[in-house]
């Protein structure tokens, strides 16, 4: 029931563009090998038993724990990116500040030198 549960959750995010298609793999691969497991129990036994697993708990539990391990991976990577993203953009934001002041101040020291050119005579 939970696995159906999960994958309900994330197609319907993935609907309303709640969630990215690349973020959703590894929760829609969970969900589906969670649904599978759960209607067919004696596969886990089966993969623990070839896998050297004494108690096929743990095996889920490590197939979980490596799951969000590889998410937290994804994310940080994407992190790295706008990170790097975000320096960019501020320091290309702050080199148009210096120069729209830079402009400014030429406009208005032109101004002050020639106040003749505007008709105020």
């Amino acid at each position: 029931m939970a696995a159906l549960i999960t994958l309900g959750v994330v197609i319907e995010s993935l609907r309303r563009r709640h969630l990215r298609e690349r973020h959703a793999i590894w929760w829609l691969a969970a969900g589906i090998v969670a649904l599978i497991i759960g209607v067919f129990p004696d596969i886990l036994g089966a993969l623990a038993g070839f896998l050297g697993v004494a108690v096929p708990t743990n095996l889920v539990f490590f197939l979980s724990i490596a799951v969000l391990f590889l998410v937290s991976i994804q994310h940080s990577g994407e992190l790295t990116e706008l990170e790097s993203e975000t320096r960019t953009l501020a320091e290309s934001v702050a080199l148009q500040e210096l120069r729209i002041r830079e402009l400014e101040r030429a406009l208005a020291e032109r101004d002050e030198q020639a106040p003749d050119a505007r008709g105020d005579s």
